[in-house]
């Protein structure tokens, strides 16, 4: 099935919407064009890795600890590298971090994180687990041409470590694995020094959690042969443990790193949920109109390079994209496609669809889009605003609306701001504080009305 014909894509674009389907380079280090490595490690170690994805398939994994209900943006990088590493041919595998979630990383953190109970765990991985099936799922569905490549891509493999620690004992796992970990090493880490030099220190909780991934890749490698991992450049000392005590124990084995750059707000600020401006992937925490509009809002300064990290449009075709998108800035071609591509990876057709509607009807002043929604995509979409159920009134008034609502605290601020113009029904401004209620203008054909007070104010009108 081909993705949809968006009316504001030209035939460059839907030219790239075919492209961006094929199957990629086996060699993932030609990302690196993409600016989707920040660095290998061994640092000499690109032509054997080059050598190892040319020459037949590999296993890469990235993990996930199940700090929270759902993943965000600045887990998506990682999951877009696992879906590169499965267009290439490889296999793909997501670890879930069931036992490492209950001790946490302490990567990028100024302090500890809050103890998460086995309970609140469980739920987590359950919801991390089926978002991860879903991305790959649209990726399939939406983003790739089963007719056109004669290979089916390699299943997502999704393992949770919480397995194999379940059958460790302690004494025999310091014993064994515990000996070839050197404390210096440990300790030089970055995401150790910056916190023994905080003012709250460090756990040995915390401190340990490197030994556990470390051990998580030993593991994979042994299970799956897996000689790769991926991971955010937050997570580098992490590898670098992984890797040497890999190194001592199975001495004839090679293994690889790959680090991703974190995505960083215009300021610097990273998109992660520690940094508190966190971009969810769930749907319910982040609707697929505020993910949509996230992108959407890019500046020009930034969006090449998410179209680079973030799509999977060829290179020359982002190039074209852009020397367009300079020609018509005011037509964000390019923020159009990047949010569009985004969207639809994370929730399918539906969920592009959804916030299209929602973007046309708040934005373009088409009133029919939202009378598309149902209540809970409305309520999905304006999370926050106000929920009120009235009976429907022959002859009720903008006035007597805006009051059974709750909008204004009197009636006299009512009258001063409708007559002010500072009173919206569904997204269009009423000024008339006599004028009568009309199925289909102010009553939509679902039901509801969405009433705005200023600019941010939004109150949802369920009518019975």
């Amino acid at each position: 099935m081909l993705p949809l014909r968006w009316s504001l894509l030209k035939p460059l674009q839907d030219g790239i919407r075919l492209s961006r389907r094929h199957l990629a380079q086996k060699n993932l280090l030609e990302l690196t064009d993409r600016g989707f490595f920040q660095g290998i490690f061994p640092d000499t170690a690109g032509p054997k890795m080059k050598q190892l994805f040319t020459s037949g398939q590999q296993s890469i994994y990235a993990g996930f600890d199940p700090t929270a209900d759902s993943l965000h943006v600045g887990n998506l990088l990682v999951i877009m590298g696992l879906i590169h590493c499965q267009r290439a041919g490889h296999r793909p595998i997501a670890l879930v971090g069931g036992a490492t979630g209950l001790i946490g990383d302490p990567s990028g953190r100024k302090t500890e994180r809050n103890q998460l109970g086995e309970s609140v765990i469980d739920t987590n991985l359950k919801a991390i687990k089926r978002q991860l099936e879903q991305v790959f799922e649209n990726h399939e569905k939406f983003l790739w041409d089963t007719s056109k490549n004669k290979s089916p891509l390699p299943p997502l493999t999704i393992v949770n470590n919480a397995d194999w620690y379940a059958n460790l004992q302690l004494v025999d796992f310091v014993a064994n694995m515990g000996r070839h970990f050197r404390m210096g090493s440990m300790l030089s880490r970055s995401s150790v020094q910056s916190r023994l030099e905080s003012e709250d220190g460090m756990s040995f909780t915390e401190f340990t959690y490197q030994i556990f991934q470390a051990y998580d890749w030993l593991h994979l490698l042994r299970r799956h042969n897996c000689c790769f991992q991926m991971g955010g450049s937050d997570q580098t000392g992490n590898l670098m443990t992984g890797h040497e005590l890999i190194s001592r124990v199975e001495r004839k084995a090679e293994v690889f790193g790959l680090t991703l750059p974190l995505v960083t707000t215009e300021e610097g600020d990273k998109f992660g949920k520690s940094a508190g401006n966190a971009v969810w992937l769930d749907g319910n925490k982040t609707s697929p109109f505020a993910l949509y509009q996230f992108f959407l809002r890019m500046p020009d300064s930034e969006v090449e390079k998410l179209l680079k990290l973030f799509t999977f449009i060829p290179l020359q075709e982002v190039e074209q994209l852009m020397r367009e998108h300079t020609r018509e800035p005011e037509k964000r071609k390019a923020q159009t496609l990047l949010a569009e591509d985004v969207t639809l990876l994370v929730h399918g057709e539906n969920g592009l669809k959804q916030a299209e509607r929602v973007t046309n009807a708040l934005y373009k002043g088409n009133v029919e889009g939202l009378a598309e929604l149902n209540l809970a995509e409305i309520k999905q979409t304006f999370q926050g605003a106000t929920m009120v159920e009235l009976l429907t009134e022959p002859g009720m008034s903008i006035l007597q609306l805006a009051m059974k609502a709750k909008c204004f605290p009197t009636e006299n601020d009512a009258v001063r701001i409708i007559n002010a113009g500072g009173f919206y029904v569904n997204q269009k401004r009423v000024q008339n504080i006599a004028e009568v209620l009309t199925t289909g203008i102010h009553i939509l054909r679902n039901g509801v009305s969405l009433l705005r007070v200023g600019k941010r104010n939004f109150y949802i009108v369920r009518w019975q």
